[in-house]
């Protein structure tokens, strides 16, 4: 198992950071780590906009959720059948929007190899077309140690996080109230909580990581960020 994570996830994304940083004149590691957020991005594009999708098709059932619950109170087996033939008629995916989470967390874990490992190593696992740069340059605008935790860029990930957490479709408190379902305020003031506790998270974690991995945290929120802006503007069109 491990050496398929090493094959299959830490040596390609090794390999296409030193490409970008042999590239990329001046030896910028930062912008070779921008470099690689957005290939990264570009790739799991479909899964993220599927999972995008999803989210805003299940915030539009919402109403008829609530109403489900509302005809079977007691028959939780009825409730169960009923959405599902929901989902159906409407050919939603309740698990969609885990999928790229899912396939996003072993990703970040090869990006932390990375910087823990492949930055300071001098025998890099390298393709035979990538040229060993040797022990890269790590410090960036002549101040920043990517090998290092910054508590700056933890603040500004744990910032990035909590707008990117706002823009997902949630229902709202007011909406919950004139349907006056109980279950689903409890759910609204979950994601509530959930906007503060992630970007708190983020910056918790992220003030332990070295500052490689925050920028490339960073960038990829910042991608996400414009993900859903285009998926939610063009769904409100349609």
């Amino acid at each position: 198992m491990l050496e398929f994570f090493r094959v299959i996830l830490y040596q390609p994304l090794l390999n296409l950071l030193v490409l970008f940083y042999n590239l990329i004149p001046g030896e910028q590691l930062w912008l070779a780590i921008i470099c690689l957020t957005i290939i990264v991005k570009l790739i799991l594009f479909p899964l993220n906009r599927l999972a995008l999708k999803g989210q805003k098709s299940m915030q539009e059932l919402q109403s008829k959720l609530v109403e489900i619950r509302k005809k079977y109170p007691n028959d939780k087996a009825r409730q169960a059948q009923e959405t599902m033939a929901l989902y159906k008629e409407n050919k939603v995916n309740p698990f969609a929007s885990c999928l790229p989470l899912l396939i996003q967390f072993p990703i970040l874990i090869a990006v932390f190899q990375v910087f823990r490992t492949g930055l300071s190593s001098s025998n890099l696992p390298l393709y035979s077309f990538v040229q060993d740069p040797g022990l890269m340059n790590t410090l960036a605008f002549g101040v920043l140690e990517l090998s290092k935790p910054s508590l700056f860029l933890a603040i500004l990930a744990g910032l990035l996080q909590y707008i990117q957490t706002k823009m997902l479709p949630v229902l709202s408190g007011k909406k919950v109230m004139a349907k006056e379902a109980q279950d689903e305020n409890k759910v609204s003031a979950l994601n509530q909580q959930m906007k503060v506790m992630m970007p708190l998270f983020t910056v918790f974690i992220g003030m332990t990581l070295p500052s490689g991995l925050m920028i490339y945290w960073a960038t990829s929120l910042i991608i996400t960020i414009i993900e859903q802006r285009i998926i939610f503007h063009l769904g409100k069109k349609n």
